[in-house]
């Protein structure tokens, strides 16, 4: 049998636990003793937590969420004593198999995600669970931000950064983690805690670390003293390399507690827990301005390099002829590239970034010189328009979107990543593209950091057959060598992870490979720090493990479980994720396919309120994905499918006769609201432990009286149809008259007449009923509104304005296959049309703001800002802020999702007393007054109010 076939058939065998429904006792008792109430080892939490952005898949034996670094070190002690590997994980977006293993899987994320400015923003002191874009938000008011600048910035963590040593598209190998990490607390496999930045630090590791403490000296002397470890290091560092352990280590740094602070750096969970970290930040350039400059062939395209370079663009992007053929395709794509003819074209997206507008019209102008020198195919200039870079840059980044998300359906994306010395990087990308045609990779583009030449690939591939991971095995094979033979490293951002481990000793060679041996002895003497991760004797081992990716459904198979949606999730801290509510749909499938009945019901059981009932819909991973998914498609599909004849024939009677049925939920509240509050309280409490917590709304005290009736408005002349939200029906306002009240006195105040459709009290966006998969009430409600707005808008002449956000939504989805029907939400409708005709303002001192999932997806919160400043002398829009999951009935049904899902941004109010609170949507401002105990009215109601004739 050849190395491939025993390599595959090793690849083919399944490492599944048996025992899934009944985890390790005496294992997860040691583990609650140590993080008590932190243990999860139910099958839905160790199978999806199995799942990270790698095509990797160990199921843990528990995941425990620690509260912090002392609980941390515990794990550490069960974890050696009991001889049970251990991993950390916090954003999971890592892409070489480095965040999962079958032993312990502990999550730092959600307890570790403090962020403190120091110095005015020259440094930031960091824990691992905050997101690079969390730390870069705080830094921006300082005009600073971190040196890394991933790709991933929005999913991926602090610890993350440190563990993979990041670096991105700017900031090349000068600004990189290891380059700007000042100062870290690390604590050791040992337990004991080194706060590398206090004065001491190197005494203290003397003290408590002697054995590590002369270990790293005797290495750090060992590589000085071998002239070729010295210059393969030289070699190796002078390109981005995130393969094996940073070696340049011991020849950058003398005092051990220096050395172990960056052999920390990229050493992907091997090493030490990274509890806190301290970076030296960079500039933030606002002012930017980005250029396609299209070559006829690669050739002339990496020839070029050298004078951009020398320009000084920040960053300069290559796309190759077959990512421009699929840029082609895009619907934003920009006319210029649509009307290429692409033979053997090569793109460079290049873009210069300076801090004052001056100093960009300088550079701006510099550069004309030398793109007309260029052997350019067509000319070129660089735009600081916004709207023309944003599209410039959406061609680079669709790249992911537009490969990924057409693969066949059961196939894994595959995206590598490799670094080359620029003078080799012609002949390295055209051997690789001679690879791809050689073992059928069809479709796979390169692009990727051109002035660091770090390239990065995709390819798709079907690991549940034989034939292909042989097939992988060859094209891996082939591509080592092709790599390699340029003096380049396998690794340059994506860290070794297990795809590389096998490679890291032909890298190396044997005398540096050693000394990484030696390095993981001494700090991880047991092996139990992530094992298998980052050095591995194993030839095959960048084979073993691999995930399929089974076909589940239509909404959901495009998922390549990048772990993008997860931040923005509103209940990624109470239950689960987008990407976990999708990967358990496919271990459900899994278990069904084999057989395994009991686990199916299982996971089927402990799906329905971690993923089902918890799920806001809100739609906002869907901002996120990069394939664009809405995971609320599904929820709405699955809850449709468990809704009973009896239930669908309700909604849609209470869809036909929606004016009583509002009318009468109004005056249920407004009854509630003047009863003694345990009356209500308690009546809800019986009716939710008699017919269940997702059938019987939940009452408190903060919930309003019933709002009013919606009447019609005729306007012979009318600028536009006023559709205000029956949600304001249901639910009064806080004081003063309410939104509709205040939305139609500005547009009086402003001279811009409205009209309200004569049937408006009847009618509604559906989402109610889109929400919950009661597909017959939603078509009920639409065949009402369809006709009301046809006549209301003159056959489309009028634009139709919504007073909230939700439904700004939900009545475009309702429009969607109406033709000629515009959608306008109110806010950006008086921003445009009514505030330059309002007199000036008595400007409250200030007001927070709440921006809306809907808001973000509707892309008003411009819009919001602006309205808001005509209103405040200081506005104020909380860094913290995220989707409030009052979702409609949401935070009436599970009130516990909406706290979990305010609590960060409750937090940060707290921080910033104010005037006024605002907001865009009725729900929304209820479920922030819950979380804050601050009222919350909407801003078009403040405005109102600061404008309204003394």
């Amino acid at each position: 049998m050849s190395l491939t076939d025993r390599r595959t058939r090793h690849a083919l065998e399944q490492d599944r636990d048996d025992d899934l429904l009944h985890p390790a006792g005496p294992l997860v008792a040691l583990l609650e003793e140590a993080a008590p109430g932190a243990v999860a080892a139910r099958a839905s939490d160790r199978l999806s937590f199995a799942h990270d952005a790698s095509h990797y898949l160990l199921v843990p034996q528990a995941v425990v969420t620690p509260r912090d670094a002392g609980q941390v070190g515990a794990l550490l002690r069960v974890s050696a004593e009991q001889g049970v590997p251990l991993t950390f994980r916090s954003g999971g977006t890592s892409l070489s198999g480095q965040a999962t293993n079958d032993g312990v899987l502990v999550d730092t994320r959600r307890n570790f995600r403090g962020i403190e400015v120091l110095d005015d923003g020259a440094r930031v002191r960091v824990q691992p669970g905050a997101t690079v874009r969390a730390v870069n938000t705080r830094l921006a008011r300082y005009g600073r931000k971190l040196g890394p600048d991933p790709a991933s910035e929005s999913a991926c963590t602090i610890g993350g950064v440190v563990a993979n040593n990041s670096s991105g598209m700017a900031c090349g190998t000068e600004l990189n983690t290891y380059r700007t990490l000042e100062s870290a607390v690390l604590v050791l496999p040992s337990g004991t805690v080194v706060d590398t930045g206090a004065p001491d630090a190197d005494d203290r590791l003397r003290a408590l670390e002697p054995e590590v403490y002369e270990g790293l000296a005797r290495l750090r002397d060992r590589v000085r003293n071998n002239p070729v470890s010295v210059d393969r290091i030289h070699s190796l560092f002078s390109i981005k390399n995130t393969m094996g352990y940073g070696v340049n280590s011991f020849v950058d740094h003398t005092r051990p507690v220096d050395v172990l602070l960056h052999l920390v750096v990229g050493s992907e969970g091997t090493l030490a827990f990274v509890a806190e970290a301290t970076f030296r930040t960079v500039p933030a350039h606002p002012f930017a301005a980005t250029g396609l400059l299209l070559f006829p062939d690669l050739a002339s395209a990496t020839g070029s390099l050298p004078a951009l370079v020398d320009a000084g663009f920040a960053t300069i992007e290559l796309l190759d002829a077959t990512s421009l053929r699929v840029a082609q395709g895009d619907p934003e794509a920009t006319a210029e590239l649509r009307a290429l003819t692409v033979v053997d074209h090569t793109a460079l997206l290049v873009e210069h970034q300076q801090p004052t507008g001056e100093e960009l019209a300088d550079r701006v102008a510099a550069a004309t010189g030398v793109l007309g020198g260029l052997p350019l195919a067509s000319p070129a200039g660089l735009s600081s328009d916004a709207v023309t870079r944003a599209a410039l840059w959406h061609i680079r980044k669709g790249l992911y979107t537009a490969v990924a998300g057409a693969r066949p359906s059961g196939t894994t994306a595959l995206l590598e990543d490799i670094a080359v010395p620029v003078a080799q990087l012609l002949p390295t990308c055209e051997h690789l593209t001679e690879l791809f045609e050689r073992h059928g990779y069809a479709g796979s583009v390169i692009f990727g950091h051109a002035k660091d030449g770090n390239v990065h690939f995709m390819l798709n591939e079907d690991f549940d057959r034989p034939d292909m991971i042989e097939r992988y095995l060859r094209f891996t094979d082939d591509m080592v060598d092709l790599v390699l033979g340029n003096d380049g490293t396998l690794k340059a951002e994506h860290g070794t992870g297990r795809i590389m481990a096998p490679f890291v000793r032909r890298q190396y060679g044997d005398e540096l490979y050693e000394v990484m041996q030696e390095v993981k002895r001494l700090l991880d003497p047991r092996g139990l720090l992530n094992p298998g991760v980052l050095l591995d004797e194993d030839p095959s081992a960048h084979i073993s493990h691999l995930k399929s990716t089974p076909t589940v459904e239509v909404e959901v198979d495009r998922c390549v479980e990048c772990g993008y949606c997860e931040p923005v999730c509103p209940s990624k801290d109470l239950t689960t994720t987008p990407r976990r509510r999708i990967v358990l749909r496919r271990e459900m499938i899994r278990a069904r396919d084999a057989g395994d009945a009991a686990l199916f019901q299982r996971l089927e059981d402990e799906y329905q309120y971690d993923a089902i009932d918890t799920c806001a819909v809100d739609g906002m991973c869907q901002t996120a994905c990069p394939v664009l998914i809405d995971t609320g498609d599904l929820t709405r599909r699955l809850r449709g499918e468990q809704t009973g004849l009896v239930e669908q024939k309700v909604w849609k009677t209470a869809a036909k006769h929606w004016d009583g049925t509002t009318r009468a939920a109004a005056a249920a509240l407004t009854v509630a609201r003047a009863v003694p509050a345990p009356l209500p309280r308690g009546a809800t409490a019986a009716g939710r432990a008699l017919l269940g917590a997702d059938t019987v709304p939940a009452w408190s005290a903060e919930l309003p009286g019933g709002g009013k009736r919606r009447r019609p408005r005729p306007a012979g002349d009318a600028q536009a149809v006023y559709f205000p939200a029956c949600i304001s029906t249901m639910f009064g306002a806080p004081e003063g008259p309410g939104v509709q009240d205040a939305f139609l006195a500005l547009c009086d105040r402003a001279g811009v007449p409205v009209r309200v459709p004569d049937a408006i009290a009847g009618l509604c966006c559906g989402t109610p009923w889109k929400s919950k998969g009661l597909t017959e009430g939603w078509e009920a409600m639409r065949e009402q509104v369809v006709p009301a707005l046809r006549e209301a808008t003159d056959g489309g002449a009028l634009p139709v304005v919504v007073d909230a956000a939700s439904c700004t939504e939900g009545l475009i989805r309702l429009l969607a296959e109406e033709e000629g029907i515009r959608v306008v939400d109110a806010v950006a409708f008086v921003d445009s049309a009514v505030l330059p005709q309002l007199p000036a303002a008595r400007r409250v001192p200030s007001l927070v703001v709440h921006p809306t999932c809907s808001s973000t997806q509707l892309g008003i919160n411009p819009a919001l800002l602006r309205v808001a400043a005509a209103a405040a002398e200081e506005v104020v829009q909380p860094e913290d802020w995220s989707c409030c999951a009052f979702a409609g009935d949401r935070g009436l049904l599970h009130p516990e999702l909406t706290a979990s899902a305010t609590a960060p941004e409750a937090k940060a109010v707290g921080r910033h007393p104010a005037t006024a609170y605002a907001s865009v949507n009725r729900t929304c401002e209820l479920g922030m007054t819950r979380a804050t105990g601050h009222p919350y009215r909407h801003l078009l109601e403040v405005l109102d109010d600061v404008t309204r004739p003394a």
